[in-house]
């Protein structure tokens, strides 16, 4: 089964405007130290009803351009969440999806974004140089991931998009939005700057999509998106839709002010990770993870994203793997835009086989043959731990999370343990 993570082959990419003691168990299948595990998710809506069997794209998708570069990329056949979703959006339908990280989500919504965009093209309703559909994302690293699928999905058709993110000079993305671009991927601090300078049009957007709300909830986003909100036609005027792999009842109190009416949709299981990642976890001293990490590493075949909780602490890190022989490289908020897009390409190519981050990578980051996550010390959270993890055993395919704990973490591993039923440490 294909999804936008499997991409065979990409037509080359046309230039585009803008841009900018020791004990472990292995489990076949954490909250902070001292406090509550915090809620994950809603309990109180009920999922729409959806047949998750997968079905031919070209069931669903009727633009000729889109079909062609779905052939190329061999993409066949729906996911779940696409089958579930893809009936609704193509409805224009205002829609909250949830689904475990890696089955799709993205070209859930992406693929109605585009077949509409190009409906109206050929209706003579959608002129060029208008926005018409704006995605807001968390990260840099997730917008720019978006705006390629965009790039892919698009080869064959008259659409034109703008990533706009900050850690990089503006005055390009300013001249995007300016001329006007059909689709904008954003984050919401630097679209912000760009509205605050009044700087591009949204006032004909009909297509608002958040994607990783509750990563945008934990990064304090809120505040910005509904300013955003306020910035584009009304509810009634457009269509909007949520995706993440988790949406705590916090963010569904706020996705019902967006779209009081939409169609929920949850596919999988409400707050654990996927099936398809086994679970091992470690208790030993926090001055011996390092060197046991180290040794972990040159057995382990497939690369790795090891998470730490603190960028001191990840550049400290990939430093000491390095002095052990590993090709490692650090990604987190304080590196240039520049050192970040290069760590992130060396590791996609197979330069670096170690990635050192953190939660900056753990969300929406579609990265193939990622064997292995590493949790270098227990997640502040839940839904962090479902998010790290789920940077493995994506599409179907096997992978394996360790987790290193010192003795004083073992409440939180715990915590782990109960929320999602698994068994990550020996009696």
């Amino acid at each position: 089964m294909t999804t936008e993570a499997q991409t065979p082959q990409h037509p080359q990419r046309r230039r585009r405007r803008g841009s900018g003691g020791t004990g472990g168990a292995r489990a076949g299948g954490g909250h902070r130290p001292g406090r509550p595990a915090p809620t994950s998710t809603s309990t109180t809506r009920e999922s729409a009803p959806f047949d998750p069997a997968p079905i031919p794209f070209s069931t669903l998708i009727t633009d000729p351009a889109l079909l062609d570069a779905l052939e190329q990329r061999g993409f066949e056949r729906t996911t779940p969440i696409q089958s579930a979703v893809l009936p609704y959006a193509l409805q224009c339908k205002d829609l909250i999806g949830c689904a475990e990280t890696g089955t799709g989500k993205t070209a859930a919504y992406l693929l109605p974004i585009l077949a509409r965009l190009l409906h109206l093209r050929r209706e003579g309703a959608a002129p060029t140089g208008v926005t018409r559909a704006l995605v807001l994302a968390p990260t840099r690293e997730l917008v720019t991931q978006i705006d390629d699928e965009i790039q892919g999905f698009a080869y064959h058709a008259s659409v034109s998009s703008a990533a706009v993110y900050g850690g990089v000079p503006i005055e390009p993305q300013e001249r995007a939005l300016r001329a006007g671009v059909d689709l904008v991927v954003a984050t919401p601090g630097r679209l912000l700057d760009h509205l605050r300078s009044k700087v591009g049009d949204f006032s004909n957007v009909d297509i608002f999509v958040l994607d990783e709300a509750d990563r945008m909830m934990d990064m304090g986003f809120w505040p910005d998106v509904k300013r955003i909100a306020e910035a584009v036609p009304p509810t009634s005027s457009r269509q909007t839709m949520l995706f993440s792999a988790t949406m705590p009842d916090e963010v569904m109190r706020f996705a019902d002010t967006l779209a009081p009416d939409a169609v929920f949709i949850q596919v999988g299981s409400r707050r654990g990770p996927a099936q398809t990642i086994s679970h091992e976890a470690h208790v030993l001293p926090a001055r011996e993870k390092a060197s046991f990490l180290a040794k972990y590493l040159r057995r382990a075949h497939e690369p790795a994203i090891v998470f730490v909780n603190t960028k001191i602490g990840c550049d400290r890190l990939a430093r000491e793997l390095a002095r052990n022989g590993l090709r490692a490289e650090a990604i987190h908020a304080d590196r240039s835009q520049k050192d970040r897009t290069a760590a992130m390409e060396s590791f996609r190519a197979g330069r670096t086989k170690v990635l050192v981050a953190t939660d900056v990578a753990a969300r929406g980051i579609d990265i193939e043959a990622v064997g292995l996550i590493v949790n270098y010390e227990v997640p502040h959270g839940l839904d962090s731990y479902v998010h790290r993890v789920g940077r493995t055993g994506r599409n179907d395919s096997a992978g394996h999370a360790l987790t290193l704990a010192d003795p004083h973490e073992r409440q939180g591993l715990e915590g782990i343990e109960k929320a999602f039923g698994l068994r990550l440490l020996s009696e």
